[in-house]
């Protein structure tokens, strides 16, 4: 039978959010060098004919860039709507316009925040739903169960027949779509609620404990255990001068810094991120910034080093590692770090796409001492650890 499967990626994630202080919402956060979401759609991929994501075109379509599994079409994202319902119904819909002999018999939902499906749990669900309308994974429930009321219990709960429901939830496609279509409220969590809704049964197969939904920053630990090769640390340092000169901005780990003069530099002069580079590519054992951004080539002046970072952080994601940890020490009288020092992690964060909390700024002086203390320039120390296979 003919087997679809739509990715849902169109929530916010806001419980991991406010954990993490991240920007990115949680099913493009990085996980063992590629986006949470690509890992779900892999894990899919070798069960289905179609794949059908949808949420932001814009970073669905980044995400999944280069993405062609054998057999399997990724078909274009369609952008979801305000509820997970609402999601799902704009992925049947189109699916429902394909050509009748390429619309698919059966569909599967899947949360893209899923990124660990073991492949026994999707045959499960196709394989039932030869006999059944609806299908969900699922696992027992195995700890006590407690309701409770502004911090008091009031109840305990029997935990016999309750199951924790997992994804892919599989359905024949003409009925879960007309269901959809009828449908009068929009809240539904999951898709099975609207077969029960509606009186048909829905049959539960075996889940997995490792099928595990990216809602906590704890969940990111687990899964980076699970899907990672085996991954050993390596730490870089890095070092950087440069001398102030006047009529140019001081750019300091990715901040326009207010003050009377800027560093001089065949770049921009942003003495952080270039110790910074040079540490991530000390990690890798690939050389330095120079090595991969001469400063003999114009086509490096004046450039914004964010590029410079941005390429570092690529780096790391290509050889399958991840950043664990970046420490930046800017050493100068003046200005003042302190008061920039949060902007600079946040920027420093967003181009190397990790938490906040994974990244240090701080500052030093020389102590009236040597080229700094006499306030001719700006130095920096930079480390970083990373784990790669």
């Amino acid at each position: 039978m003919r087997v679809a499967a739509i990715l849902l990626a169109a929530g916010q994630g806001s419980r991991y959010s406010a954990q993490t202080a991240t920007p990115v919402a949680k099913q493009y956060v990085t996980l063992g060098g590629w986006p949470v979401i690509r890992h779900a759609a892999d894990a899919l991929a070798p069960h289905v004919g179609l794949i059908q994501p949808v949420g932001d075109p814009a970073l669905l379509a980044r995400a999944l860039e280069g993405f062609a599994p054998e057999g399997c079409t990724v078909l274009p994202v369609v952008p979801g709507g305000e509820t997970r319902q609402a999601s799902v119904r704009a992925g049947l819909e189109a699916l429902d316009r394909l050509p009748e002999a390429e619309r698919p018999e059966l569909v599967l939902i899947h949360d893209g925040a899923r990124p660990y499906v073991p492949a026994s749990v999707t045959e499960g669900v196709i394989a039932a739903l030869g006999a059944h309308a609806g299908v969900i994974p699922a696992v027992p429930v195995a700890d006590t169960i407690k309701r409770a009321k502004d911090g008091i219990i009031t109840d305990t709960v029997p935990r016999t027949d309750l199951f924790r429901a997992q994804t892919p939830q599989g359905f024949r496609f003409g009925l879960l779509r007309d269901l959809h279509r009828a449908a009068e409220a929009a809240d539904a969590t999951d898709d099975a609620a609207l077969l029960e809704n509606a009186g048909h049964p829905v049959a539960i197969v075996p889940g997995a404990e490792d099928n595990i939904k990216l809602t906590y920053k704890e969940d990111l630990v687990r899964l980076e255990r699970l899907i990672g090769p085996t991954l050993l640390p390596r730490t870089g340092t890095g070092y950087d001068v440069h001398a102030f000169a006047e009529n140019r901005p001081l750019i300091m780990c990715g901040i326009n810094v207010p003050h009377t003069r800027g560093l001089a530099g065949h770049s921009d002069a942003d003495v952080g991120i270039h110790a910074l580079c040079d540490a991530i590519y000390g990690a890798l054992a690939e050389g330095d910034i120079g090595r991969h951004f001469p400063p003999s080539k114009n086509e490096w002046k004046d450039a914004d080093s964010a590029r410079f970072l941005v390429h570092a952080g690529e780096r790391i994601r290509a050889r399958g590692g991840m950043l664990v940890n970046a420490d930046v020490t800017l050493i100068c009288e003046r200005p003042k770090i302190g008061p920039h020092s949060e902007a600079m992690r946040a920027r420093l964060a967003e181009l190397l796409k990790v938490d906040i909390d994974r990244i240090s700024v701080k500052a030093t002086t020389s102590e009236r001492l040597g080229f700094t203390g006499r306030e001719e320039g700006i130095a920096c120390l930079a480390s970083a650890t990373v784990l790669v296979p």
